[in-house]
């Protein structure tokens, strides 16, 4: 659980924010203004801070550059409903983690900032114990490392070269057989995968990778409507079950969702 600092003059999107995270756990402080965020970044020093970029009295930018004068290191997330590329780069050069729009979808929104509290946790947090060291016997989870599994290059390569130019390191497969070769050698956090496979289906696939004590996320793709099959692949853990022909901006969400569920 982290302490969130939500920052907007809009107070339904505020509530709208706090209530989702607070779902996800986390204890959620709300300003609706710049002022205000400042006196409540003084006195919580929040792990994160979304803050709108457009509001009065006091816009983002100046609110990010005081936050700068506290604490020089702190994580903070632009949110925008319009803004302009000079603005992104004077937000990025204060060291923002992400400047996002806010026509994106909740869930992207709070998949970035869930990644962008995972490297502090990761060095802060306590030591695995012998037993969560051992979970996946294959060797331990690269993070924001992903299998695409199709055996449809047409399918497959456009969508990898999506995800890539999106920060992620992507492998592909195009078959059952070469999946478990694949996820010894690359150790995804992810696999995304067609249901549709020739020979061993993707469910089986699922099956025999969950029974090696695989602990990564699934995101699996299906041009086929079989109620049991995708039962099956979300009761075996599956983050979401994709329509073929995939869209890659459904698919990204997906991935966001899907990592963050395995944190």
């Amino acid at each position: 659980m982290a302490t969130i600092l939500v920052v907007d003059d809009e107070v339904v999107f505020c509530e709208l924010l706090k209530t989702l995270l607070k779902g996800h756990g986390h204890e959620v402080l709300t300003a609706n203004n710049g002022r205000q965020a400042l006196e409540l970044f003084k006195q919580h020093r929040p792990r994160f801070t979304m803050l709108d970029l457009r509001m009065p009295q006091m816009d983002g930018l100046e609110v990010l550059k005081q936050i700068r004068a506290i604490d020089t290191k702190a994580a903070v997330m632009i949110l925008t409903a319009w803004g302009s590329d000079a603005m992104e780069l004077q937000a990025r050069k204060l060291g923002v983690t992400d400047f996002l729009s806010k026509s994106l979808s909740l869930d992207t929104i709070v998949a970035s900032l869930q990644r962008g509290l995972m490297e502090p946790a990761q060095a802060g947090g306590a030591p695995k114990s012998p037993e969560e060291k051992t979970r996946f016997p294959l060797g331990m989870l690269k993070a924001d490392t992903i299998l695409l599994v199709d055996n449809k290059t047409q399918t497959s390569e456009p969508l990898s070269r999506f995800l890539s130019q999106r920060g992620y390191q992507v492998h592909m497969a195009k078959d059952s057989p070469t999946i478990l070769e694949s996820v010894v050698r690359e150790r995804p956090q992810l696999v995304v995968m067609d249901m549709d496979l020739p020979g061993l289906k993707g469910i089986e696939v699922l099956r025999t990778l969950r029974a090696k004590n695989y602990t990564g996320g699934f995101v699996m793709m299906t041009a086929n409507e079989d109620d049991s099959l995708l039962k099956a692949a979300l009761e075996l853990g599956s983050a979401d079950i994709l329509g073929k022909p995939v869209e890659p901006e459904r698919l990204l969400v997906a991935v966001q969702v899907g990592l963050v569920l395995l944190h």
